[in-house]
């Protein structure tokens, strides 16, 4: 993970507006939502049982380093956003058998929610 992913979810972890570079938090107290920007555009929105995803309009590997950033920290482990055939898809958690653990794939929308 990049330091400066590191520092956003510090900066979400601590309920904190931040801003670094390319990449900014802003924390909503009346709806206790982190809202991270990248380069201006909403990529994410996340709150305490949920996190919503967007590409912020642009698909790019950046967009998709810092929402799996996120995943690792706030999702399932193994969920996350993926990109095959430059078609994006989005990897989600269903369950396990026998102790391996079971995932769905689906294409990327914005606004997909991981619970």
């Amino acid at each position: 993970m990049r330091k400066i992913e590191s520092q956003m979810i510090a900066a979400i972890n601590s309920s904190k507006n931040w801003q670094s570079a390319n990449t900014s938090v802003h924390f909503n107290e009346e709806s206790n939502t982190s809202i991270v920007r990248l380069h201006g555009n909403k990529i994410a929105e996340v709150t305490d049982d949920s996190m919503t995803i967007f590409d912020g309009g642009w698909q790019t590997t950046t967009t998709k380093s810092r929402l799996n950033a996120l995943c690792s920290q706030f999702c399932i482990t193994g969920e996350g956003a993926f990109q095959k055939n430059f078609q994006w898809y989005v990897r989600l958690f269903v369950g396990a058998i026998n102790g391996k653990q079971i995932y769905k794939t689906e294409e990327f929308t914005n606004g997909y929610i991981f619970a």
